[in-house]
């Protein structure tokens, strides 16, 4: 497993060794012991499934209480996935990092607990699989608007506004939201 740091050093993209040939492909998307050592050493509790159609952007979601890691990869289409810092003592509280996801490339990105997430769909439909350190939890769910003047996250937005549902269009400014 390749492991890039993002200007946020506890954000990282992996990309693992993937063995192809006229028959396909094998990947290991998800070694525990391999995890441990790079750092990543939570235990996994739920997967996530999701389908969009283009122009879809999720987020930014998080959980106040029972805070997820998501470990998140894209298995059809192209994304543009976001986390954002919100632990208050941390020296990048408040900064973003962003990577495009692709089923071709096969990359994973892991989003630590304490931070926001979204991400945009640029293909024109994608699947995105994530496993998570703690549970749902819609109660804790808080969202931040994806198009906070203060965050300033830069969505490879081409199309038109983008698809939003009724959450993630009454999302709070970053400035009023609760930060771990």
């Amino acid at each position: 497993m390749e492991v890039t740091p993002t200007n946020i050093p506890e954000a990282l993209v992996l990309t693992p060794r993937v063995f192809g040939d006229e028959r396909g492909f094998f990947l290991e998307s998800y070694n525990r012991q391999t995890f441990a050592k790079l750092g990543i050493d939570y235990e996994f509790v739920q997967d996530n499934h999701a389908r969009s159609t283009g122009n879809v952007l999720r987020g930014l979601h998080y959980q106040i209480k029972q805070p997820q890691g998501k470990l998140v990869r894209v298995v059809a289409g192209e994304v543009f996935d976001v986390a954002v810092d919100l632990r208050r003592n941390s020296p990048t509280f408040g900064k973003w990092t962003g990577i495009y996801l692709t089923d071709k490339e096969k990359k994973l990105f892991w989003v630590p607990p304490g931070f926001a997430h979204g991400y945009f769909v640029l293909s024109d439909e994608a699947e995105f699989l994530y496993k998570t350190t703690d549970f749902y939890a819609p109660e804790h769910e808080r969202c931040i608007r994806w198009d906070d003047p203060d965050l300033a996250i830069k969505w490879p937005i081409s199309n038109g506004p983008p698809i939003l549902s009724e959450k993630d269009k009454n999302g709070c400014l970053f400035k009023g939201a609760e930060y771990f």
